[in-house]
């Protein structure tokens, strides 16, 4: 990804309290230059497929799989091009944390979501520029209060008083922090099909069954295909990606910056580890 003078994260968030894994997020950065031709590109292709609704990985259906699996590859291809970038945050329950307090429980949909802002592209390492870089941050609506949304707001406004955005010269307007509704953004739609697939696979979510049936639902197995499609073209970035492990950075961590297409899964600095939650200890019951 070439230098740019504004960037923009969108974000979203899935699957709060999953079988293995919880407290799913996801976020895609794109430069601002490169924003308008890659959304007319993937809104032409959705036209061609005659998809003119929503894309959601909760629409995903034997009949769509098709379509859906070509939009996937051609998102993949601004992935892989560095034109987009995609990070995927989780938290495995068999890390329980330990020690918080009840604002930090209240909140804890927000200091999660923080973090991830804060870490998860590695924007310490955006080249300094002249006048600095601005940042917007585009949030799908966020199932919270009002009160603690301002909040969360005020914490992520704060971050450019922190050395990770004083260094870069990273700038972040109070009106560049902004809710929206996914069904105006292509983007973010390719976002959450992409955080859908994930939290789907790694809660076992593949295996399940209909209620006194011997066979997996349709649905249940267009699903699964798609994530197959999804996992094939991380592959083609990442061979031998592993989905529910962070992503090695080798030891440079400008890496966080530069990859196109990154995992994290999130540990509690204070926590204590559980084996029967892991799916190994649930298959021992």
């Amino acid at each position: 990804m070439k230098a740019e003078k504004e960037y923009i994260i969108f974000c979203d968030e899935s699957e709060k309290e999953g079988k293995y894994y919880s407290n799913f997020y996801g976020g895609l950065l794109v430069g601002a230059s490169q924003y308008e031709r890659i959304t007319k590109r993937l809104n032409a292709i959705k036209q061609e497929l005659n998809l003119f609704g929503e894309i959601k990985w909760e629409k995903v259906t034997e009949r769509y799989l098709p379509k859906y699996e070509i939009l996937m590859k051609h998102f993949f291809e601004e992935v892989a091009c560095g034109n987009v970038k995609v990070r995927i945050m989780f938290r495995q329950n068999a890390y329980k944390p330990s020690g918080l307090t009840p604002e930090q429980i209240e909140m804890q949909y927000f200091l999660l979501y923080y973090q991830f802002i804060k870490h998860a592209f590695g924007l310490e390492f955006i080249a300094p520029s002249e006048g600095g870089t601005k940042l917007r941050l585009y949030f799908d609506q966020f199932p919270e209060s009002r009160e603690n949304i301002e909040r969360f707001k005020g914490y992520l406004l704060a971050l450019q008083k922190s050395k990770k955005f004083r260094t870069p010269n990273v700038i972040l307007k109070k009106e560049d922090v902004t809710e929206i509704r996914s069904h105006d953004h292509t983007l973010l739609q390719c976002l959450d099909v992409v955080l859908g697939g994930m939290a789907f696979r790694l809660n076992d979510k593949h295996k399940e069954k209909p209620l006194g049936k011997t066979r997996r639902g349709k649905r249940t197995r267009a699903k699964e295909a798609l994530y197959k499609t999804i996992l094939g073209e991380i592959r083609k970035i990442h061979p031998s990606f592993n989905i529910g492990v962070t992503t090695s950075s080798s030891g440079n961590l400008r890496g966080r910056w530069e990859n196109p297409y990154l995992h994290w899964c999130f540990q509690p600095k204070s926590a204590r580890y559980e084996a029967k939650l892991t799916k190994r200890g649930q298959r021992k019951k």
